[in-house]
């Protein structure tokens, strides 16, 4: 009868699990993002999936090769996978283990020895059972760190994917735009080339001086130098954006050219809010100090005692017969362990628990308030940017308009051939620029989807697709 009262008991403090249950923090979030004007609004650019965000279909299948291939995925996958394995292994020791052992052993006793002076073999054979009772919950907070420790291992997979999708896209932008300058390059080059050519023609004929003929040759020969520096800029890039792809250095496949590269008409932010269920940066910072938390679980249990139970089954004999047959012995073991005095070890591990947990926490409250401002900078970015764009798109109208008056009035005679030169390397700058903001405005693109968290949402069960 006392055993059967005591089961209960037992029982009953297995249930119970000290240290604190996890919550999360009250964080304060703006209704909506800093520098933006328009009322906030649940729609949001992360809720686009990230191949139908990039049109182009070559950078769509760089995207999706780097995220089956590329280094980066593949290490972030491996390191989930050691986390669900720890997590695996925490979630064992809530189950009793068993084990057995066997043992053959063969001599000779002594004649003081008993029995004496005998001379023969005997097997031992055991079946051991082991299972410590968690009696404060030590075992489950170590589970409950364990399964956090994995979940933000795979919230920072997700994290890796979503970067890389990022770099893919910000390196091939890049990679088009060098490709635009190297055609810019060369027409212009071109350009200087046939005027380079109609001033030493000229010269030959004494029509021209040797000043137009020198200046003439002085910028075809320093837009000429562009060409090898713009071809090295493109080789360096097509390697970074191999090493994103997981291969060997080579050619990287274009498609739309870098004017024909889509923008959206608008591009709806959404709420501040979403972004602690949406980033994965900050869902892995919240993971982390849910582990923190139960960390300290553990380190207050350690000051209760911890009870084993133990069970042994076996046979001893010195045939195999007569071990399976009868002779079996058994037993039944339950010990108690607990601290007395340990110097204050334990008061101190519970100490760096409570530490750890409040790293995490300015941890994650870190976490929430960059990507605030990212996302604010982010979005600021599109809009300024696509207004200059309008601006230096009008710059390139005038400056080739320029350039038409100044030939016209160069052949009627009514100017030098140097305002044509002007014109055209001011043309030149203009054109440059254009492409560049036009990159830039892809770049920011990119930079506010991975600032959002896009490509992913509560409940969907692939990984970035």
């Amino acid at each position: 009868m006392k055993r059967l009262i005591a089961l209960p008991i037992l029982f009953a403090l297995a249930a119970c699990t000290v240290g604190p249950n996890y919550k999360r923090p009250v964080v304060t979030v703006p209704e909506q993002f800093y520098g933006v004007t328009a009322p906030a609004d649940a729609a949001s650019l992360a809720d686009t999936k990230w191949f139908d965000l990039f049109a182009d279909p070559s950078l769509r299948t760089l995207i999706d090769e780097a995220l089956h291939n590329g280094f980066d995925a593949r290490i972030a996958a491996a390191r989930v996978e050691q986390a669900r394995a720890r997590y695996g292994i925490a979630g064992a020791a809530r189950y009793p283990s068993v084990g057995y052992n066997a043992l053959y052993e063969y001599g000779h006793t002594s004649k003081f020895a008993s029995p004496s002076d005998t001379t023969g073999g005997i097997l031992v054979a055991n079946v051991n059972v082991g299972w410590e009772v968690d009696l404060w919950g030590r075992i489950r907070r170590l589970n409950e760190s364990a399964r956090a420790d994995y979940l933000a291992t795979e919230e920072g997979r997700r994290g890796v994917l979503l970067s890389l999708i990022s770099e893919v896209a910000s390196t091939y932008f890049e990679l088009r735009e060098l490709d635009a300058e190297l055609a810019i390059t060369r027409r212009t080059t071109a350009t200087f080339q046939n005027t380079a050519d109609l001033f030493r023609r000229r010269a030959e004929g004494g029509t021209a001086s040797g000043l137009d003929t020198s200046r003439a040759e002085a910028l075809l020969a320093l837009e000429s130098s562009q060409i090898p520096l713009l071809e090295r800029a493109i080789v360096a890039k097509e390697n970074q954006l191999s090493l994103l792809l997981g291969r060997n250095a080579g050619p990287i496949p274009r498609g739309l050219d870098l004017d024909a590269q889509p923008l959206p008409p608008s591009i709806p932010a959404g709420v501040p809010s979403a972004l602690l269920l949406r980033r994965p940066d900050i869902r892995a910072a919240e993971q982390e100090l849910i582990a923190a938390n139960a960390e300290i679980g553990v380190a207050q249990a350690a000051f209760y005692p911890t009870l084993n139970l133990t069970g042994l089954l076996g046979g001893q004999s010195t045939e195999l017969a007569s071990l399976l047959g009868s002779g079996h012995n058994w037993s039944v073991q339950a010990g108690v362990l607990g601290p007395i005095f340990n110097a204050g070890r334990l008061r101190n591990q519970r100490r760096l628990a409570i530490a750890q947990f409040d790293e995490a926490l300015i941890a994650y409250q870190r976490s929430i308030t960059a990507a605030l401002g990212e996302v604010s900078t982010d979005l600021v970015s599109n809009e300024k940017l696509a207004e200059a764009e309008v601006q230096r798109a009008r710059a390139v109208a005038a400056d080739r308009e320029a350039v038409r008056l100044a030939t016209l009035r160069y052949e009627s005679g009514f100017s030098a051939y140097f305002e044509v030169l002007d014109a055209q390397e001011q043309l030149l700058s203009a054109e440059t620029g254009v492409a560049q903001l036009r990159r830039d405005r892809l770049l920011a693109l990119v930079d506010l989807y991975r600032a959002l968290g896009g490509g992913w949402q509560e409940g969907d069960t692939s990984a970035v697709r």
